[in-house]
């Protein structure tokens, strides 16, 4: 009953704490816990800035570039937004599932706190809120990657990194709703199932306008789309209503998953 005592040890008694305070106090003790194993965390940054050097740089020097909403734009500088996107996506994803899954089944670590005046609502808004962080932090360094390498051609990227935690927030709320009907680790596979073709085909690599018919359609519905799109007209200054669309859509996600979410932790801890 560690967690317990780290929780009591940080003011929660008898009375509740407020809901910001305890989810506050519940994501303090998960970045403690991860200390310790803050080289697992690069794994989800690595890859979309392997992909970045490989194929936005690499490849970049064969590829003239893209038409954006009029504008042309490099294809370094059009392919980094999307890695920026995906750096969210993945750290998010990534902390949402497998973590809460072990922390769920394994740990019993949510039971132990809502043995404190602690509410399933505050577990999943910490929880959340960790996801969240971790898909940010990854971001933030994805977008100093690009500014050392001149990729942001815009003052609107300041608003890059507060886009990239929405996606983050969407992700890691819809992630952590999903792993609540997960059964065992070989569940995860189906995760990946649809994150890798969302990496692959959300117009990442090349313009949406490469699909036609009903699969732009279905690419256009994609939540990594979305995110590519905002993180894309933002580094690049091409801004458009598309963004717009992109923020009501992952604002709408994340609180839709938000809801499941607590939801299912009720049911699986106090029924």
């Amino acid at each position: 009953m560690a967690v317990v005592g780290y929780l009591a040890a940080q003011g929660a008694g008898p009375a509740p704490l407020s809901p910001v305070a305890g989810t506050l106090t519940i994501m303090g003790r998960h970045f403690r816990a991860s200390r310790n194993v803050w080289w697992i965390f690069a794994t989800g940054f690595l890859e979309p800035l392997l992909y970045l050097l490989s194929i936005g740089v690499g490849v970049g020097a064969l590829v003239g570039g893209f038409e954006l909403n009029g504008t042309t734009v490099g294809y370094a500088a059009f392919v980094a937004p999307a890695m920026l996107a995906a750096s969210a996506m993945n750290g998010a994803v990534l902390d949402s599932t497998m973590n809460v899954f072990h922390r769920l089944k394994y740990d019993k670590l949510y039971d132990q706190i809502l043995a404190t005046p602690m509410t399933v609502g505050q577990v999943a808004a910490s929880q959340i809120g960790f996801s969240q962080a971790r898909g940010g932090a990854y971001s933030a360094a994805f977008l100093l990657v690009m500014l050392a390498l001149g990729l942001v051609e815009s003052w609107w990227a300041l608003l890059a990194l507060p886009a990239a935690l929405l996606i983050g927030f969407a992700f890691a709320a819809v992630g952590m709703a999903v792993t609540t009907w997960m059964r065992s680790w070989q569940d995860f596979e189906l995760v990946q199932l649809v994150t890798m073709p969302m990496f692959m085909f959300s117009a990442t690599f090349f313009p949406i306008t490469t699909f036609d018919g009903w699969v732009r359609v279905v690419v256009e519905c994609t939540p990594l789309y979305r995110g590519v799109v905002l993180c894309r007209e933002l580094t690049t200054g091409v801004v458009s209503w598309d963004s717009a669309i992109s923020v009501v859509y992952l604002v709408a996600m994340g609180l839709g998953g938000l809801w499941v979410c607590r939801r299912r932790l009720t049911r699986l801890l106090l029924s």
